[in-house]
């Protein structure tokens, strides 16, 4: 794919914009939309690119990419709004790439439909938050049809640093959910075993650094227990209503290809409590001691 290649960007938010800004970088022709089209219209302002008045005027794109909440709203700007989505002004071959944090089942339920139009379909879904999406350097999941998935890696390349192609359409979001999943259970686990230490009288950042030389070392012993919680300051940068909707696609596709998996079910259920009681806006490593106080209500 050449750098004159015409992408369209959906969803000029706290990621997309950087990702978006990085693609014009790398010579690509960017055309973007957002669902408040101020946002639109600034981001073509301050970058070399295009604003979409409309979905349709997307149309003329080779490869469109979405960062968006949920697999539904990437369904209805892909499929279902403004007279058959994007899909419907979109040329044979092109090809759509969800970078969304997404339920892997409708992915594939999407990919159906979009090759009714004739659109390929690909799942990257990223991990690296708003700093590695300013520098290109995110880790990116890549599921999809070999040919397509081989077609999209220059645009992907612009934004990533590290590329990992895991399979079929859908296991791009996938994994991208149990590895969320498994971080969500890390820092859960985590939160317990310092409640229950500094009650009965362990110095919490010297459990911290107990941690971080033995078997109990995980990403959040190591880079959030000391520098977020202990410290107060509380800004990861990844909303606890991000990582709870991640967690729930990870237990949502073990139930929905049938495999018991107990502790999803409990970590789910968790983040999903910390998620109503502290806002799903709120940094998800408040949700320590959102549980701790709970705890300390509940044995009140």
């Amino acid at each position: 794919m050449s750098e004159a290649s015409k992408v369209g960007f959906i969803g000029i938010g706290n990621m997309g914009w950087p990702m978006a800004a990085n693609l014009v970088k790398a010579g690509f022709a960017v055309t973007v939309h957002d669902l408040n089209p101020e946002q639109a219209r600034k981001f073509a302002a301050e970058h070399d690119a295009t604003a979409a008045a409309s979905l349709a005027d997307l149309g003329g794109c080779d490869v469109v990419v979405t960062m968006l909440p949920t697999s539904k709203e990437v369904r209805e700007v892909l499929l279902d709004s403004e007279g058959g989505g994007v899909a419907a002004h979109l040329g044979a071959g092109a090809i759509a790439i969800d970078m969304s944090s997404a339920s892997p089942v409708a992915t594939r339920e999407i990919g159906a439909d979009l090759a009714g139009h004739g659109v390929k379909f690909v799942d990257a879904p990223v991990s690296g938050g708003v700093t590695r999406a300013a520098d290109g350097s995110l880790t990116i999941m890549i599921g999809g049809d070999p040919d397509a998935v081989a077609a999209s890696r220059p645009v992907l390349e612009a934004m990533g640093g590290k590329l990992f192609e895991v399979g079929s359409l859908g296991c791009g979001h996938a994994m991208k959910a149990l590895n969320n999943y498994l971080a969500a259970t890390s820092f859960a686990a985590t939160s317990e075993a310092v409640l229950i230490g500094e009650r009965f009288g362990l110095d919490p950042s010297v459990m911290a650094d107990i941690f971080n030389v033995s078997t109990g070392k995980t990403f959040c012993s190591e880079n959030l227990l000391k520098q977020e919680i202990l410290s107060g300051r509380f800004g990861s940068g990844f909303a606890a209503g991000l990582l709870a909707k991640d967690v729930k696609i990870a237990s949502d596709l073990g139930e929905d290809i049938g495999i018991d998996a107990p502790v999803s079910r409990l970590v789910r259920d968790r983040w999903a409590e910390a998620r109503d009681g502290l806002g799903g806006d709120a940094d998800h490593t408040r949700a320590g001691t959102y549980w701790a106080s709970k705890a300390v209500r509940e044995q009140d």
